[in-house]
């Protein structure tokens, strides 16, 4: 399970360290393709066939699922770590999630993601005041 906060820098030719805890988890290749509000989505192979089957089951008749899949796909890419244990993310990518320099990768369990440190700063500010709510109105449990 990928889980914790961790801050790297991703370098002038699109290479970041993945962290140690998460190498093993992720294994090699594996699918990194362009997550929800501008961050990067990394999956382990296993993780990514699984939502790749889920993923076929939407109706293509649906333009939205057309439309979600088109968009998670085209942007996707097999990679594998070097023997530095860094991944290279692809230009297009690094684009997307406007990586440069600072970076935070986190762990949302069967994935890890990749925001620009500016980014998930501005999403934690506005998000940790409505954390509570939206517990509330997704999780039927006691934490």
């Amino acid at each position: 399970m990928f889980l914790g906060e961790y801050q790297h820098s991703i370098d002038e030719k699109g290479r970041m360290i993945v962290p140690a805890k998460f190498r093993d988890l992720l294994g090699s290749p594996f699918v990194v393709t362009r997550g929800l509000d501008h961050c990067l989505f990394v999956y382990p192979k296993q993780e990514w066939d699984k939502l790749e089957s889920q993923l076929k089951e939407l109706p293509f008749t649906k333009k939205d699922a057309r439309a979600f899949t088109r968009f998670f796909f085209s942007g996707a890419s097999e990679c594998e770590l070097d023997k530095q244990g860094r991944m290279n993310v692809p230009g297009p990518l690094r684009k997307y999630a406007k990586l440069e320099k600072e970076c935070v990768v986190i762990g949302v369990s069967s994935r890890m993601e990749v925001w620009d440190k500016a980014i998930w700063e501005e999403y934690v500010t506005q998000s940790e005041d409505s954390f509570a709510d939206i517990a509330e109105n997704l999780i039927d449990f006691d934490l």
